[in-house]
């Protein structure tokens, strides 16, 4: 009887409108997990009967069902926070974690250091990104992200660069050691370090030898010099530099250089110092010290040496890069966040815990760092939210209402149809 399908149409209705309820309903209650992805519940009818058998056209529908779910899986909203080890990703990918249930992608960027120093989300799972090797070099090697050792041992200095100007109007001068203040053109001073960490002061002695011509003495005081007697340098380094008629830089020419440091310090230690490239090392003379009829100064130094140092703080960049910060200044990148990306993102199976699984459908992950090859950029002290629409989901619920409602209706309406077939034959 062709009421009683009415009946089974209706409770159709029913049963797809209380799913899409479901659909509804999770995604409002996620409206606040961080990175989580809304879904849309998507509907099909159902074999239909015809009246004409084969030759199709005018057939009845036979109800619906709840065919879809298809994953948002559109952009957030990103807020900001205070957190340093808050992520978010602006754009597509996921961040790669080590789950129980093997690797998990996520992007829920809400991620801390446990105990062990290692970079974990909000459940524990650690968080994969490229390590870097040990003097802080990034390396695609993938692995989980963790602090290692937070000492970083004492760095002897090699090299030494000064990039200055010699007065060329200055008078050839008579250097005495014991007087090198009064005895010399012009003088400057750098802070290097032996090979234990300790910073030694040195002083750079420049006296002009003849025209376009000049000596360098790098002394050290007595009180650091082995066998050095406090207050009387010690000379460590002696060398030439050769000016041109240009006032550029011809040639650096190195006489002596070793550096014996007192209380430990390795003997003997060999420090370079350049004036910049020089015209016989194939510069050009714009990248080199000077020798122009203006005033000697130092314009600037620099000095590749450190003391050790112990970890003061960290923090990420917007290219995801882990940078730890130390107590003597010097700074060391430790790893990059790795981005996930699938061809096709609505594929993954989600895995509850704001995680999701690689799936046949998703295809599997590949690799890399942010910002490349249409991966998304790493925003840091920041959490992406809910993709969920609150008034659009309100829409979706009071529409799910009404369409139960009239579902409901029809099997009202065709119980009445029944009760009145039952009365006609009583």
């Amino acid at each position: 009887m062709s009421i009683l399908r009415s009946f089974n149409i209706g409770v159709s209705g029913l049963s797809a409108s209380g799913a899409g309820m479901n659909v509804v309903s999770d995604n409002i209650s996620n409206a606040g997990t961080n990175g989580f992805k809304a879904s849309r519940a998507e509907f099909q009818d159902v074999l239909a009967v015809s009246l004409k058998g084969i030759e199709g056209g005018d057939q009845f529908g036979a109800g619906t069902k709840l065919a879809h779910i298809k994953p948002i899986m559109t952009q957030g909203d990103v807020a900001r926070t205070e957190s340093i080890t808050d992520l978010a990703i602006q754009g597509d990918g996921f961040f790669k974690v080590k789950a129980p249930f093997g690797n998990g992608y996520s992007r829920d960027g809400s991620m801390h250091f446990n105990k062990d120093g290692e970079l974990v989300n909000s459940d524990g799972y650690k968080v994969i990104g490229f390590k870097s090797n040990e003097d802080g070099t990034l390396t695609n090697k993938e692995g989980e992200i963790k602090l290692g050792n937070t000492t970083i041992p004492a760095q002897a200095t090699e090299k030494v660069k000064l990039s200055m100007n010699l007065d060329s109007r200055v008078s050839v001068k008579q250097f005495d050691p014991n007087n090198p203040e009064e005895t010399s053109n012009f003088s400057s001073s750098i802070t290097v370090y032996d090979n234990v960490g300790t910073a030694r002061l040195v002083t750079a002695y420049y006296n002009k030898s003849a025209d376009n011509n000049w000596t360098y003495r790098i002394m050290a005081d007595g009180a650091d010099a082995q066998g050095g007697e406090a207050g009387k340098m010690v000379e460590m380094a002696q060398g030439q530099l050769v000016f041109n008629d240009k006032g550029q830089l011809q040639e650096e020419i190195e006489s002596s250089n070793s550096f014996n440091f007192n209380k430990g310090a390795q003997q003997g230690q060999k420090i370079e110092f350049s004036w910049g490239e020089s015209i016989a090392e194939g510069g050009d003379g714009t990248d080199a010290s000077t020798q122009y009829g203006s005033g000697s100064a130092v314009a600037r130094h620099t000095q590749d040496g450190a003391s050790a140092a112990t970890l003061g703080s960290l923090s990420f960049n917007d290219d995801g890069i882990l940078t730890a910060v130390y107590d003597n200044g010097e700074t060391r990148d430790i790893a990059q966040i790795a981005i996930a990306k699938f061809d096709n993102n609505e594929g993954l199976f989600k895995m509850g815990k704001n995680l999701f699984k690689e799936s046949k459908n998703s295809g599997q992950p590949a690799m890399g760092k942010p910002g490349e090859a249409g991966r998304g950029q790493v925003l840091s002290k920041s959490i992406e939210l809910s993709n969920v629409d609150i008034a659009s989901e309100f829409v979706n619920l009071m529409t799910s209402q009404r369409n139960f409602q009239a579902n409901a209706k029809t099997i009202s309406t065709a119980d009445k149809m029944m009760q009145e077939i039952f009365r006609i034959k009583g």
